[in-house]
């Protein structure tokens, strides 16, 4: 894993807080870095899992993002604390929605065959005079393997922008110039990987098995 920057003292984890709460981004910046130890500490529970070390890390970083966004400095404890909480959250999020997403059927999966030997699916038994129910039936397919594609084609990064960009896995959505700040990369990267992102996306989802 790889080495991290030392955690703030506590006289200057107040000081950046305090900076932030003015508008100060470089102060964010910092929070979030100095703070990056503690996503690897927690990630280390989760390591032995279906994902990534560092799909976790990128996972975590949403969670420390978000706490970084959220923390008030008069709720007691020192900000760690609560981005710990954060950071597993997020990583939970993750994991019970793999493990949804894993044992859904599939309404195109073959369940058996017809009078003429052809393969049938879900869909296809159906009643389709009920066409909302199959509407939002095929919406619910499309949602899962859309998931599907962003975990199998989407590298880390991509998957990171693309996440706080549309606000998945119950995160808000953030601006390209938010997402930059807090990956500290320009907006305009930010929007070159967002739009390739999308595009593997829109013409990748058949990656989704």
């Amino acid at each position: 894993m790889k080495t991290f920057l030392k955690p703030l003292s506590a006289r200057e984890e107040r000081e950046c807080l305090e900076r932030l709460r003015e508008g100060d981004q470089e102060a964010r910046r910092l929070l979030i870095e100095h703070n990056m130890r503690l996503v690897a500490h927690v990630v280390k529970k989760y390591q032995n899992t279906d994902y990534e070390t560092e799909d976790l890390l990128s996972v975590g970083t949403i969670g420390l993002i978000k706490a970084v966004n959220t923390f008030k400095m008069d709720r007691g404890p020192r900000l760690a604390t609560y981005a710990a909480k954060c950071v597993e959250n997020e990583i939970l999020m993750l994991l019970r929605s793999h493990k949804k997403y894993a044992r859904e059927v599939s309404l195109y999966d073959p369940i058996g065959v017809d009078k003429d030997g052809e393969s049938v699916s879900l869909v296809d038994v159906i009643e389709m005079d009920n066409k909302d129910t199959l509407e939002e039936l095929i919406l619910d397919q499309d949602i899962r393997e859309l998931y599907g594609a962003f975990q199998t084609c989407l590298k880390p990064t991509e998957q990171q922008v693309i996440r706080m960009r549309y606000g998945l896995f119950g995160s808000r959505e953030y601006t390209q110039r938010e997402i930059a700040g807090a990956l500290g990369i320009s907006r305009s990267y930010v929007s070159r990987i967002e739009k390739k992102a999308v595009e593997k996306l829109r013409m990748g989802m058949e990656c989704f098995v």
